[in-house]
């Protein structure tokens, strides 16, 4: 079959990158490949990997060596570039390993902009912003501030596609993706980590008073935007925060699910991390409004959709 676009998916394997991937390829014309060195990733959360449209390589893009091979074995028109050492605590324990992911960003860069690629999606992060200065936080006009090295890379990483889009007219879109869930998502992450605890009976510990607030965003509405994107070529060289504005505490957050599981859990608090536990964040989500044009699934909705997912709940060993 002569595939009308082949698509490059870095991080596929993750919560947002295999969601994406399931969606590229629900159009028979589009021929993905995903790479992902399966640290955090898992092949569970991919499609069979006897789709006609679809290619998995595991690899590390931070390596050279192991990436430029596919890419000139499939003259991609566009790449994904979603892989990143990510999670809180992950990006606290192990700040080395979040710095070299600057190197997967050059790497990217440096092979597309040698190749037929038309243009890079980046993964960015809502870590940017740091401490609020203000709400919501606007993408051109709250500043980025942030100084955890995860932050740090992620607003490098925009710096690098802003430069080479001017130097070698490389077209990009960054997406600052805000706190998303949904079922592909692993117990690392808050939501899957406290419904996992509350349908086991085991505490739910929140770091702190659990009075931070965090906009909490179901898959299927980033997943919905970006392909609005996508195919219609908007937010050309340009930034989009993808979240939703609904403000929830932490605290909150546990309760409801302890709620809606019916739970005998206990909310159980410990010390507040030493940095990158930022007490408020809030998106300025008007352009992703306007692509989407409904409203956004609410936190208690998302939860919902996760509770019923077969999937998910093998994956938290219910």
């Amino acid at each position: 079959m002569a595939y009308k676009l082949k698509i490059l998916v870095t991080g596929g394997a993750g919560n947002i990158g295999s969601a994406l991937v399931k969606k590229l390829i629900s159009n028979k014309f589009h021929f993905v490949v995903v790479i992902d060195d399966l640290s955090t990733g898992s092949l569970e959360k991919l499609p069979k990997l006897d789709e006609e449209n679809f290619k998995f390589v595991k690899a590390n893009v931070n390596n050279l060596n192991e990436i430029d091979s596919v890419f000139y074995s499939f003259n991609f028109d566009f790449v994904f570039h979603l892989a990143a050492v990510v999670g809180v605590i992950r990006t606290q324990e192990n700040p080395i390993k979040v710095l070299k992911d600057i190197d997967g960003i050059k790497n990217i860069l440096e092979l597309s902009k040698n190749s037929s690629v038309k243009r890079v999606f980046y993964s960015s992060s809502s870590e940017v912003y740091g401490e609020p200065v203000e709400l919501p936080q606007n993408e051109h006009r709250t500043p980025l501030n942030s100084r955890v090295p995860y932050a740090v890379v992620k607003n490098l990483g925009e710096c690098f596609f802003r430069s080479y889009q001017q130097e070698h007219g490389l077209d990009y879109t960054i997406f600052r993706f805000f706190n998303t869930y949904g079922p592909q998502q692993s117990t690392d992450f808050v939501t899957a980590k406290f419904i996992a605890a509350a349908l086991k009976g085991e505490d739910i510990t929140l770091y702190g008073d659990g009075s931070q607030t965090r906009t909490f965003t179901y898959i299927d509405d980033n997943i919905e935007t970006i392909s609005n994107i996508f195919e219609k070529g908007s937010i050309k060289n340009d930034v989009i925060n993808l979240g939703n504005d609904e403000l929830t505490r932490i605290k909150e957050l546990a309760e409801l699910i302890i709620k809606l599981t019916d739970s005998k859990s206990k909310i159980v608090h410990l010390p507040p991390l030493k940095e990158g536990d930022m007490t408020r964040r809030q998106p300025d989500n008007s352009k992703m409004k306007a692509i989407l044009n409904k409203k956004l699934i609410t936190i208690e909705e998302g939860l919902k959709k996760m509770l019923v997912d077969k999937q998910f709940l093998k994956s938290i060993g219910i």
